[in-house]
């Protein structure tokens, strides 16, 4: 089968076509026949050997969403059958023709989605559902501020935040991407490159829940802009992993700082989120309240372009390689 292979820590450069033996799917496993891969800033870290828990990076296979159909079930499996149409969330080894993942997984192709638009669903769901809706106990009424909500994260979030009754605000880098942000349902969105979002934020009362996935000089403003009981949750630390905040004011408004990666995080866990999504999101997508956003899609063998576009940020919600 083709894969995707990075050669050495380094540039898009680094990501190389490579024929490899298919994949036997073990115990509680399948093996999916991928159609498309989603293209994520994780698998842009792990190439550059920058993604926490993935250790020498010589060799592996990128791409931890996938959607495609059952090719073959490990021993134990009865959840799927040889020919089901899925979509799934990987460790890695997404940028493949075939690909070995957990049964528990994989999810059904929400109604009316093709593959492609499934394929770039997994890990935003799981990141949002988990970060904004587990840890950040999001409710309806609520405000939430998102940070690069023309991501592909983003515009997973501003979307379920706003179907399921939250007020949402965001910050994105261009007036395009604003413009696109309100769209999909934010109430107000800031254009950070031109306005002090800190500013904007606190003239509107705040906010409650806060993904960031910045980092650096973001946090004391953000915790500035949190409401009593509010809750900041971190899921990257793009301009810098150390800040200083107020403990004594932290204590006093009872804020919440959290974060998560799902990498590491346990076979049983990632089964369960899955349920979860399947359960709380997947009816959101099926009504039609939450569009699968793809700027552009490559094929399998352009990858490196892909990688390009994604260090750019000059996109706008996911990038998707097509496999078959």
């Amino acid at each position: 089968m083709n894969t995707i292979v990075i050669k050495q820590a380094g540039g898009p450069e680094s990501l190389t076509l490579q024929t490899r033996p298919r994949p036997v799917p073990g115990p509680g496993q399948v093996l999916l026949r991928v159609a498309a891969a989603g293209v994520n800033r994780p698998d842009v870290l792990m190439r550059q050997g920058k993604y926490a828990g993935a250790g020498d990076v010589v060799g592996l296979v990128p791409g931890l969403e996938v959607a495609g159909h059952v090719e073959e079930c490990g021993a134990g499996v009865t959840q799927w059958q040889p020919g089901t149409a899925v979509c799934a969330l990987l460790g890695q080894g997404g940028y493949a023709e075939y690909a070995v993942v957990e049964a528990g997984h994989c999810l059904p192709i929400p109604a009316g989605l093709s593959l492609t638009e499934a394929a770039s669903l997994p890990e935003t769901a799981f990141t949002v559902w988990h970060n904004v809706f587990q840890r950040g106990g999001l409710l309806p009424g609520e405000t939430l501020l998102v940070h690069g909500g023309s991501s592909g994260i983003g515009v997973l979030a501003v979307q379920l935040a706003h179907a399921l009754g939250s007020r949402v605000m965001a910050t994105a880098g261009s007036a395009e991407k604003c413009a696109a942000v309100a769209r999909l349902g934010a109430n107000t969105v800031i254009n950070y490159k031109e306005e002090d979002f800190e500013t904007v934020v606190a003239a509107a009362g705040g906010a409650d829940v806060i993904l960031d996935m910045v980092g650096g000089d973001y946090t004391p403003k953000n915790l500035r802009l949190l409401r009593d009981d509010g809750r900041l949750v971190f899921i990257n630390a793009m301009q810098g992993a150390k800040a200083e905040f107020n403990a004594l004011d932290l204590m006093r408004r009872r804020l919440t700082i959290t974060g998560s990666t799902l990498r590491p995080r346990s076979a049983e866990f990632k089964a369960a989120l899955a349920r979860e999504v399947e359960r709380h999101v997947w009816p959101v997508v099926a009504a039609g309240r939450l569009l699968p956003i793809i700027e552009r899609t490559f094929p399998l063998a352009e990858a490196a372009e892909a990688h390009q576009l994604m260090e750019s940020s000059s996109h706008i919600g996911k990038i998707v390689l097509l496999v078959q």
